[in-house]
This record gives C-alpha cells, sequence and structure tokens, in this order.
C-alpha cells in the first residue's frame, strides 16, 4: 500500500525493453545518436509543430534551466508558492539563473489566478531598484492535484504578453494532466500561449528521463550551453533517448497515465463513501488528498499503508479542519493495483 509517491515505482517493462535495445551496439555519444533524432521527430509530431527539445535527466535540471533561459539574473519568475520549484528544489531555479528572484503567489488548490498575477506584476514600480518580472512558472497538475482548464493557461499567457514575460510550465505530471483534459498535447501548450514546457516522464513509467520543450525559439539559445553547464549532457545519450522510444510507442504513455488517474478515481471514490472523510480538492489526476481522523491515519500506517502529511495552505477559505483532523496525499501510479487500493480501503474503513 505505497501511496507515497509516483516517484517510489519503478520503470515500465516497455521503458526498460526500448534501454536494453538501444544498449546494443555502438552509438554516437552526448546526445548526437539515432535514437535522439527520433526522438526529437516524434515530439515534433506530437506537438502539431517543430520545436526544440533538450534531454535531461531530472526533473528539478529541467524546472531550473527552463527558468534559466527565461529570466536573468536580475529577474523575477512568479509561480503559486506552494509551487515545486518554490519549495522542493533546494534553490536550484535561483542557483542556474544566477540569482533570479522566485515570488510564490496565494491561490486556492494551488493555482495560480490570471487576476492575483496581474495585480502583483501591475504593483510592481518600474525602476531600477526593483527586479523586473520576466516569466510566470504554472505546475500542471498542480502540487493539489488540481488541473488548469485551457482557458486558465490562455488567461495567464495573456498576462504574460501584457508584461512582456515568459510562460513556463512544470509538466511533471504532463500526461496525466492531459488525458484528464481530454486534449492534445499542442492544446495544452503552444496553443494556450506557453513558451516554454518541462516535459515530465519518469513519474509516469521512464528510468529516468525528461524533457525541455521549447516553443518560443529565442528561449533555446542558450540551452546548450546551460544543459551542459548542468551536467545534463549524457555521454551515453541513447539510454536517455531510448526511455522516450519506449514511452511513447503504442501510447504506452497515454495508458500509463490513464491507469494511475483510474487508480486516484477508485480510491477517492472508496473514501468518500466513509463518513468521516473529506476529499479537500477536486481529484484530476493522480493524486488523492483526503482529510482524515487522526485516529484512521494511526490505523493505516500500523497496517502499512505509506503516505505523507500534506500543507494546508490552499485549502479553500470555508473549509475547515478540527484538531483530531490532519489531511494527506496520496498518490497512484502506472503500477497502481487495484488490490492496494482495497486493502488501504479496508483499514481505512477499520
Amino acid at each position: 500500500m505505497n501511496f507515497a509517491s509516483d516517484n517510489t515505482m519503478g520503470a515500465s517493462a516497455p521503458v526498460l525493453d526500448a534501454i536494453l535495445r538501444a544498449n546494443n551496439g555502438a552509438e554516437p555519444a552526448y546526445g548526437a545518436d539515432s535514437g535522439m533524432k527520433r526522438v526529437e521527430t516524434q515530439f515534433a509530431k506530437l506537438f502539431e509543430r517543430d520545436v526544440k527539445v533538450f534531454l535531461v535527466a531530472t526533473g528539478t535540471a529541467a524546472n531550473a534551466l527552463c527558468i534559466a533561459a527565461a529570466v536573468p539574473p536580475w529577474g523575477i519568475c512568479v509561480s503559486h508558492r506552494e509551487a515545486h520549484i518554490v519549495e522542493d528544489e533546494c534553490g536550484a531555479p535561483e542557483f542556474f539563473t544566477q540569482g533570479a528572484k522566485l515570488v510564490g503567489l496565494p491561490g486556492v488548490m494551488a493555482k495560480l489566478d490570471a487576476a492575483v498575477v496581474d495585480h502583483y506584476v501591475s504593483g510592481l514600480p518600474n525602476a531600477s531598484k526593483q527586479m523586473p518580472p520576466k516569466a510566470v512558472s504554472l505546475s500542471q497538475a498542480t502540487e493539489c492535484g488540481t488541473i488548469y482548464q485551457l482557458e486558465e493557461i490562455a488567461a495567464i499567457s495573456a498576462i504574460c504578453r501584457k508584461h512582456g514575460m515568459s510562460l513556463h510550465m512544470d509538466g511533471a505530471r504532463f500526461a496525466n494532466a492531459m488525458v484528464s483534459l481530454g486534449c492534445s498535447p499542442a492544446e495544452m501548450t503552444w496553443k494556450q500561449g506557453v513558451d516554454i514546457l518541462s516535459f515530465g516522464a519518469t513519474k509516469n513509467g521512464c528510468l529516468s528521463a525528461e524533457a525541455i520543450v521549447v516553443f518560443d525559439g529565442k528561449l533555446a539559445e542558450t540551452l546548450d550551453y546551460r544543459r551542459k553547464r548542468a551536467g545534463q549532457i549524457l555521454s551515453k545519450g541513447r539510454l536517455l533517448s531510448a526511455q522516450f522510444e519506449g514511452y511513447f510507442a503504442d501510447d504506452h504513455w497515454l495508458a500509463n497515465a490513464r491507469h494511475a488517474n483510474a487508480a486516484a478515481r477508485k480510491l477517492a471514490d472508496g473514501l468518500k463513501k466513509l463518513e468521516s472523510v473529506r476529499i479537500a480538492w477536486p481529484v484530476e489526476a493522480n493524486e488523492v488528498f483526503p482529510i482524515l481522523p487522526l485516529a484512521m491515519e494511526s490505523r493505516l500506517k500500523a497496517a502499512g499503508a505509506q503516505f505523507h502529511r500534506w500543507a494546508k495552505t490552499s485549502l479553500a477559505p470555508q473549509e475547515k479542519m478540527t484538531g483530531d483532523e490532519t489531511l494527506v496525499r496520496l498518490v497512484t501510479s502506472f503500477a497502481t493495483q487495484g488490490t492496494d487500493i482495497d486493502q488501504f480501503l479496508q483499514a481505512a474503513a477499520g
């Protein structure tokens, strides 16, 4: 009953098989392999246009390098205050931008609101003593498992255009969000005004593979150098590109995301049947955030369930918790089994 993270599961069989195939023989190093060329073609097909693609090994590297490409050392990147880049990346964005500032804004369900972003940016003084806003970063899905609708992305993009900022999307759970919306990769990104994307794959079945996908060509100009300086150009790059070949083949990535999302819905539906449980936010991807009695939390832990407590800061104002309750995060994955969900629900019910 491991619902701690979708990072706790290994790689899926098609991805591992692709790595084994790529391991045979010799190929040019440092991303010049034939597989990388095929992956670039696949990304262009997925996004319905030419794009620049830079593969890296971690989501932190992808996010930090995206922001560094868009924000100079004297600039500001605006995000939600609970965004991964603010809370969980140990200052990597600030490090790779060489001093740019991250400003986290509040928002229910961990979502940025276009009007709040506009109000903040419009209120900044236009003077050299003030760092200028250069980018907005939004997480899709959010840290509360919620999803920006297409019109919400477009509204934030419009604010970026108004103020001369770039729009970055942290797509660590890109596939989960996309299949939930029922849209195409293009519709969720550049068609709504996204300029640069951290395309996550590790959480959804890859071993260690993320991609920086650039829609605004100007942001791609320095990324080869930034990626090398960050130690993210792998000498045996074919083993990185191979993961994406296995990931995309036969729409495996979409099947993985649909499975994880369906598992989350099943888990949430079961918990909703328990009178003492409330679901804090809509279950829109592969994360469930129930508010549990402390006694139930203890019972689940004793039964071997693994999960984490979560911050309450993005709860709706009307959502009141008592001292006998806690908010936790449950994450499902491409490998979540129905038996794990059944056992969890049985333990929760007591």
